[in-house]
């Protein structure tokens, strides 16, 4: 229901993007505020939404997409993509990659957006499609149009595991009343893992640290299954790029859970939410501003 105000809402315009198979994928996008006297390329930020790879819709970070356009500048196009059951790994990753194509060809024609200032964040089964996509040739270096950051929220980064049986971290609860659910998440993943266990699409945790994105923002909530993952990609990254110059952050946020940024404000702490949405978007303007975009008259 929190989405539901956004399915009618004009603040984005809906466009649907074709893949390699000759489908097409339903994308929503977002404009920043119009100046007339900016006569640039903006940068280009992909979000993707959560949903477990079982489902999910484009607007289901609407109010994250809407912030980053209007305090960054960017045009943020928020994609779907194909879900399990029926369709498992690579249907949705291929979706995405069909997408980024597309749009580092016909993002300058279509949306004045600039494919060589290319970002990308993700909620759940959303930030594993967002650092896949890096595995893309046009999405790494050396290619002017490589991915030049990430944000991530309870990343999924290592499904060489069903869910079920995951570390579990010290504080989660005893009694998961959604454990039961657990193995409907793997539908995605599951059928294809034996064969895909050394896969850095299916795996971002085993890609070379030179293949993802130059900067990573992880936003990692404690009470987690998740929690272990994170951590040891990030602590990995940090080890491997130490003195490069890329920035390897993450944020702990105490005391939340899987999805919490996505509930309603009266469910949650809203101020956790509210710092984790504002750390992510200066993330992203700090690298905007290392390339050269400056926006609100900075």
């Amino acid at each position: 229901m929190k989405h539901l105000p956004w399915v009618f809402s004009n603040r984005y315009t809906v466009h649907q993007i074709p893949t390699r198979e000759g489908r097409s994928v339903r994308a929503i996008v977002f404009q920043p505020p119009q100046r007339s006297n900016l006569n640039r390329l903006r940068p280009l930020h992909i979000n993707i939404h959560s949903g477990g790879f079982i489902g999910g819709i484009a607007e289901g970070n609407a109010s994250f997409c809407a912030l980053i356009s209007d305090r960054t500048g960017a045009v943020v196009v928020s994609p779907e993509h194909r879900a399990a059951p029926r369709h498992t790994f690579p249907a949705a990753h291929d979706d995405i990659d069909d997408v980024i194509s597309f749009l580092l060809k016909n993002a300058v024609s279509m949306f004045r957006a600039d494919p060589k200032l290319l970002t990308v964040s993700g909620s759940s089964a959303g930030c594993n499609l967002a650092l896949a996509a890096s595995q893309q040739k046009a999405c790494q270096p050396p290619a002017d149009t490589a991915i030049k950051a990430s944000v991530t929220f309870y990343a999924p980064v290592d499904l060489r595991l069903p869910p079920q049986s995951k570390p579990i971290p010290p504080n989660y609860p005893t009694r998961d009343p959604l454990s039961y659910l657990l193995p409907l998440y793997d539908a995605y993943a599951g059928p294809s893992r034996t064969a895909n266990l050394s896969n850095p699409r299916l795996h971002p945790i085993l890609a070379a640290a030179d293949t993802l994105p130059r900067d990573m923002l992880f936003i990692i909530p404690t009470i987690d299954i998740l929690l272990h993952e994170q951590l040891t990609f990030v602590e990995r990254l940090k080890r491997e790029t130490e003195g490069s110059g890329r920035r390897i952050e993450s944020r702990l946020v105490e005391g939340q859970w899987h999805g919490w940024a996505e509930l309603p404000g009266w469910a949650i702490d809203k101020t956790t939410r509210d710092d984790a949405f504002d750390a992510a978007i200066e993330f992203l303007r700090e690298t905007h501003r290392r390339y050269g975009w400056f926006w609100d008259g900075e």
